[in-house]
Protein backbone atom coordinates (compact mmCIF):
# COMPACT_ATOMS: atom_id res chain seq x y z
CA UNK A 1 0.00 0.00 0.00
CA UNK A 2 1.40 3.82 -1.38
CA UNK A 3 1.58 5.84 2.23
CA UNK A 4 -0.71 8.95 2.24
CA UNK A 5 1.13 12.00 1.37
CA UNK A 6 0.35 14.84 3.51
CA UNK A 7 -1.97 17.24 2.55
CA UNK A 8 -0.85 20.87 0.60
CA UNK A 9 -0.87 23.79 2.28
CA UNK A 10 -3.19 26.61 1.52
CA UNK A 11 -1.48 28.47 -1.06
CA UNK A 12 -3.24 31.30 -3.25
CA UNK A 13 -4.05 30.35 -7.17
CA UNK A 14 -0.62 32.51 -7.88
CA UNK A 15 1.70 30.31 -5.98
CA UNK A 16 0.10 27.17 -6.97
CA UNK A 17 0.97 28.23 -10.44
CA UNK A 18 4.56 29.42 -9.70
CA UNK A 19 5.39 25.85 -7.59
CA UNK A 20 4.11 24.00 -10.69
CA UNK A 21 5.73 26.21 -13.05
CA UNK A 22 9.14 26.13 -11.04
CA UNK A 23 9.10 22.16 -10.38
CA UNK A 24 8.38 21.36 -14.61
CA UNK A 25 11.59 24.04 -15.06
CA UNK A 26 13.12 22.59 -12.39
CA UNK A 27 12.42 18.43 -14.76
CA UNK A 28 13.39 20.23 -17.90
CA UNK A 29 16.81 21.59 -16.35
CA UNK A 30 17.20 17.84 -14.65
CA UNK A 31 17.12 16.89 -18.79
CA UNK A 32 19.67 19.20 -20.19
CA UNK A 33 21.91 18.56 -16.54
CA UNK A 34 25.39 17.54 -18.96
CA UNK A 35 26.77 15.69 -15.49
CA UNK A 36 23.54 13.09 -15.89
CA UNK A 37 24.74 11.83 -19.52
CA UNK A 38 22.22 11.17 -22.19
CA UNK A 39 22.59 12.33 -25.53
CA UNK A 40 22.06 15.83 -26.99
CA UNK A 41 18.91 15.68 -28.56
CA UNK A 42 17.13 14.54 -25.53
CA UNK A 43 18.94 17.74 -24.08
CA UNK A 44 18.06 20.24 -27.06
CA UNK A 45 14.31 19.38 -26.61
CA UNK A 46 14.36 19.96 -23.10
CA UNK A 47 16.49 23.36 -23.31
CA UNK A 48 13.68 24.12 -25.95
CA UNK A 49 11.20 23.54 -23.94
CA UNK A 50 12.98 25.48 -21.07
CA UNK A 51 12.63 28.62 -22.90
CA UNK A 52 8.44 28.42 -22.61
CA UNK A 53 8.89 27.00 -19.29
CA UNK A 54 10.89 30.20 -18.13
CA UNK A 55 8.77 32.20 -19.56
CA UNK A 56 5.67 30.54 -17.91
CA UNK A 57 7.48 31.19 -14.84
CA UNK A 58 8.17 34.62 -15.08
CA UNK A 59 4.42 35.19 -15.93
CA UNK A 60 3.35 33.09 -12.60
CA UNK A 61 5.60 36.08 -10.44
CA UNK A 62 4.47 38.75 -12.37
CA UNK A 63 1.01 38.05 -11.54
CA UNK A 64 2.04 37.59 -7.90
CA UNK A 65 3.72 40.52 -8.14
CA UNK A 66 0.43 42.34 -9.85
CA UNK A 67 -1.41 41.20 -7.35
CA UNK A 68 -0.04 42.71 -4.29
CA UNK A 69 1.41 39.24 -3.63
CA UNK A 70 4.75 40.56 -3.15
CA UNK A 71 6.42 38.62 -0.27
CA UNK A 72 7.19 34.52 -1.05
CA UNK A 73 6.30 32.21 1.96
CA UNK A 74 8.99 30.02 2.00
CA UNK A 75 8.38 27.66 4.78
CA UNK A 76 4.72 27.44 3.35
CA UNK A 77 6.17 26.69 -0.42
CA UNK A 78 8.83 24.59 0.82
CA UNK A 79 6.14 22.24 2.31
CA UNK A 80 4.23 22.29 -0.91
CA UNK A 81 7.64 21.25 -2.84
CA UNK A 82 7.87 18.51 -0.45
CA UNK A 83 4.64 17.31 -1.04
CA UNK A 84 5.03 16.96 -4.76
CA UNK A 85 8.06 15.47 -4.67
CA UNK A 86 10.49 18.50 -5.45
CA UNK A 87 13.22 17.18 -3.50
CA UNK A 88 13.73 14.30 -5.77
CA UNK A 89 12.81 16.72 -8.79
CA UNK A 90 15.13 19.73 -8.22
CA UNK A 91 18.07 17.15 -7.18
CA UNK A 92 18.27 15.69 -10.86
CA UNK A 93 19.35 19.84 -11.48
CA UNK A 94 22.73 19.38 -9.23
CA UNK A 95 26.00 17.44 -9.81
CA UNK A 96 26.16 13.60 -8.48
CA UNK A 97 28.63 13.34 -5.85
CA UNK A 98 31.94 12.28 -7.49
CA UNK A 99 32.86 9.42 -8.64
CA UNK A 100 28.80 8.83 -9.35
CA UNK A 101 27.56 9.29 -13.01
Amino acid sequence: MVPELPPLPALTRAEGELIDRYLEAADLLGRVNPAAGGDTYQGLRAAQALVRKAAELRDALALMHGRGETELHGDTLARALRVLDGERRTARVALPPDGVG
